[in-house]
């Protein structure tokens, strides 16, 4: 490349510099003019000519050679160069193609390790919470095999903490699959006329027993609508205020609240889930809703749950075509906000039935 990009120029140069010379010479003009007007021509033709090849298509050639040599070496991080020049040649035109697709595959091997990253994390995440049931029921059972089966209270005591570890263990395996067949789109929702106000009253009722162990009030708060009515999956917008109300009364201070704000708006319904017990740290909440992120895994633990409960939450919104987001501060407590479409504005907007396509994505 480096001697064609000589040679082009001097034989260009020169044929320019004889034909200029020999034109000349048809009048007469002397020979020592001549010379000098030959040499002027071919000096001032070759730098012309090199110049522009230079700039025009050597350099460009050379970039585009560059660029293939890194990309052979599976290094996609060219460095984009911005030109001057106000329409494109056909070789700065391949030039920025070659970067397009350069920028394109490295973003794909970033997203390639970032899944790499994510499933070792989540095969220890697995690991980890599989590990803790299955040990302690193989405890229980290999203590009573080893003779505490003949003590008739140590015997059910024993059973009944293992029976408890394998129940946990069960939960687990079923907030797994429900997790990844939301994710694949095997389960479906099945939309219909969903009132907030009754599965409310459904949840409270559900946890009142919870609430009652550790002091805590259920609330509703006063400005709640009187109906807050969307299209959605009924179970599946009830299991997302279960878990939210649960939570709250996991996790908040004994003899404390947690109160749930129905608000209908003019195309939404609002749905807010306030506690105030032990809040979450400002540095964690933009991966509550990972599966497995727990803020501190060792109180966690005591309070039970699988860690997959907000992921499920996230899902079943995601799916609502809605949104999730929280609040929280130390020592004050969390509130939870979701939102989603009133049932008569997803009519007029020819909402999709259990039938149409967007059930069978998800």
């Amino acid at each position: 490349m480096q001697w064609q990009s000589r040679i082009l120029p001097v034989s260009l140069a020169l044929l320019i510099a004889i034909i200029t010379t020999s034109f000349s010479a048809l009048f007469n003009v002397e020979a020592s003019i001549l010379i000098i007007l030959f040499l002027i021509c071919f000096a001032s033709s070759y730098f012309l000519i090199a110049t522009a090849l230079e700039f025009l298509v050597f350099r460009e050639i050379n970039e585009i050679y560059l660029s293939f040599e890194k990309i052979k070496k599976k290094d996609f991080k060219l460095t984009r160069r911005r030109l001057s020049t106000l329409t494109a040649s056909p070789l700065q035109q391949l030039n920025e193609e070659l970067y397009e697709y350069a920028t394109k595959k490295q973003a794909e091997i970033d997203y390639l390790t970032q899944l790499e990253a994510f499933r070792r994390e989540f095969l220890a995440d697995v690991s980890h919470e599989l590990k803790t049931p299955i040990f302690a029921a193989q405890g229980f059972i290999h203590t009573l095999i080893d003779g505490a089966v003949e003590d008739p209270e140590v015997r059910d005591k024993f059973l009944q903490k293992a029976a408890k570890s394998l129940e946990g263990l069960d939960h687990l395996v079923q907030d797994l699959i429900t997790l990844s067949q939301m994710e694949a789109g095997i389960i479906k929702m099945h939309f219909q006329e969903t009132n907030l106000n009754l599965i409310l009253e459904e949840v409270f009722e559900q946890l009142e027993e919870k609430a009652i162990e550790r002091n805590i009030s259920l609330i509703i708060d006063e400005r709640t609508s009187s109906e807050c009515v969307i299209w959605a999956d009924r179970n599946r917008i009830r299991q997302v205020l279960t878990n939210l109300v649960e939570n709250g009364i996991k996790y908040g201070k004994e003899g404390g609240f947690v109160k749930v704000w129905l608000l209908q708006t003019k195309e939404h319904c609002v749905i807010e889930v306030e506690d105030n017990g032990t809040g979450i740290p400002k540095k964690h909440l933009t991966r509550i809703f990972e599966r497995f992120y727990r803020v501190e895994k060792s109180r966690s633990k005591e309070k039970g749950g699988s860690g997959l409960g907000l992921a499920i939450v996230k899902q079943i919104i995601d799916a609502h075509e809605g949104s999730i987001e929280v609040e929280s501060k130390v020592d004050k407590g969390s509130t939870f906000r979701v939102t989603l479409k009133r049932f008569p504005n997803q009519l007029s907007e020819n909402i999709p039935t259990p039938q149409n396509e967007f059930a069978n994505q998800l």
